[in-house]
């Protein structure tokens, strides 16, 4: 059996909850509980701003950290003078997570995609090439690493933002990686962790 709520009952048991003084009881309830209870699924991210000095020894060409965890990407300006903290979307499954150290090896405004081969062996349905455009997984933008197959790039679909939704990849909002694009260059160094 499912514990579902319509709307209609959901008010009648909230308005029953403040009668009683229950909605006090369940002020401190976390996120987590509050979907549990209500029914409402959300997008999951932890923001919390993070120095730069225990992951990188230095700044030289900016560096951006993953947090595949909390599911946030924080970069850091050379100068320090600029730092930036976005939302992303990661892999799916341990499996298809990368960690480590990296650096960023090409920018490209208006990707195109094509499936890696494992990709194409778990999906053999989906194309095997997409141009840049509104269908495009890539999104708007792409920071592709020095691991083959791995970036950061955009997405069209902002559903996925804040889930385990990518096959490996990091994804950010198109606005949030056209800002990226033009803060980072070539030899930005990247940690996932």
């Amino acid at each position: 059996m499912t514990n579902t709520f319509s709307r209609r009952g959901f008010l009648a048991a909230s308005a029953a909850m403040i009668g009683t003084g229950a909605a006090a009881q369940t002020a401190g309830t976390t996120e987590m509980e509050e979907s549990v209870l209500t029914g409402v699924r959300r997008n999951i991210s932890s923001f919390r701003s993070l120095d730069w000095q225990p992951y990188f020894s230095n700044l030289r060409n900016g560096a951006v950290l993953v947090d595949i965890q909390s599911r946030a990407l924080h970069f850091w300006s050379e100068d320090q003078t600029i730092y930036k903290l976005f939302p992303t979307s990661v892999p799916l499954s341990e499996d298809l997570t990368r960690t480590g150290r990296t650096e960023i090896t090409r920018r490209v405004e208006g990707p195109s995609w094509a499936p890696t081969p494992a990709m194409k062996i778990r999906n053999p349905e989906w194309p095997d090439f997409i141009g840049p455009g509104p269908d495009n997984p890539l999104g708007s933008h792409a920071l592709h690493l020095s691991w083959q197959y791995y970036r950061i790039h955009g997405t069209h679909d902002t559903r996925k933002i804040g889930r385990r939704s990518s096959n490996g990849c990091i994804g950010l909002y198109n606005e949030h990686i056209a800002e990226l694009y033009d803060l980072t260059k070539v030899g930005t160094q990247v940690l996932l962790i």
